[in-house]
């Protein structure tokens, strides 16, 4: 499971219950500009999960807040700080994706661009040697019929010498 990692957003985990994302703002701006503080919430609860996410503008004011609130406590409870994993949403081609699921669909019309193309090409390929496969048949039939009709013996030098000799027995 190689995931990239966001250099600049931060997993906090150990969240105590009272910390909001005010709160966790508040913890980690003395390492720098802060872009954005997430606390997923339950659904069932709507109470944050016990984690978050901070991201800061620059990868290292994250890299300094990661360093030194490892470990840390916050509201009696002891936090896990590590660079984040991208948010896996559920869709795309794989299944799950580090994108949403319309994403791809650019990538997905080329391909069936291209899937049309390509089945138009192979019907036109067949297109083309039945065509040319009907040609060699006819000219196969033109050249028995020819032979059958009029042996052509100017070329055949064989055949010269077999009517010579039958013209040469005749007289």
């Amino acid at each position: 499971m190689n995931q990239q990692v966001q250099k600049n957003t931060l997993y906090v985990g150990g969240l105590a219950e009272e910390v909001n994302e005010t709160i966790l703002h508040s913890a980690f701006i003395p390492f720098g500009d802060i872009k954005d503080v997430k606390t997923p919430l339950d659904q069932a609860t709507q109470k944050h999960r016990s984690f978050g996410f901070v991201t800061f503008l620059e990868r290292e004011d994250a890299a300094a807040a990661m360093d030194n609130m490892d470990g840390a406590e916050l509201y009696g409870r002891v936090l896990t700080v590590n660079y984040a994993l991208p948010e896996k949403i559920k869709g795309g081609e794989q299944g799950w994706a580090a994108q949403p699921i319309w994403a791809d669909a650019d990538t997905w019309f080329e391909r069936q661009q291209q899937e049309e193309e390509m089945q138009r090409i192979q019907k036109e390929n067949q297109a083309a040697m039945q065509v040319a496969e009907e040609l060699h048949r006819k000219q196969l039939t033109e050249e028995r019929e020819g032979e059958k009709d009029d042996p052509d013996t100017k070329d055949d030098p064989m055949a010269m010498a077999e009517a010579e000799s039958l013209k040469q027995s005749n007289s």
